[in-house]
């Protein structure tokens, strides 16, 4: 598979026909996005980091690492494993998919995370 088939994007971005399926990750709506704006082909609100493992991350880079080995452990998790097989599937049945995050930083952000694990399971 190519790289360029998962690809992330804010959600804050402009919205382009190369988007492909568009796929907000976030748990949370992001603000100041309405329906409309988002242009969204689906939600899948449970393959975002539990709220609890947000909150202990709080985006800050020095947890990076440890910060994605936790998360990848959760979307191995039975918890999480509809929503990671849905989201594969979607993958498969397209030629792109842009997972979208609210997060400011456009590297340390869960959808970094998610996209390499989704790259090596689908």
């Amino acid at each position: 598979m190519s790289g360029r088939k998962i690809v992330i994007k804010r959600i804050y971005d402009d919205v382009d026909d190369a988007d492909g399926q568009r796929v907000l990750v976030d748990r949370l709506w992001p603000r100041g996005v309405s329906k409309k704006r988002a242009q969204l082909d689906y939600w899948f609100k449970d393959v975002a980091p539990s709220p609890e493992l947000r909150s202990w991350w709080d985006h800050d880079p020095e947890h990076m690492d440890e910060f994605a080995d936790r998360y990848e452990q959760e979307l191995s998790d039975d918890k999480h494993a509809s929503q990671v097989d849905e989201l594969i599937e979607l993958i498969h049945a397209h030629p792109r998919v842009t997972l979208l995050y609210a997060a400011k930083d456009e590297t340390v952000n869960h959808a970094r995370v998610l996209q390499s694990y989704l790259r090596r399971h689908s």
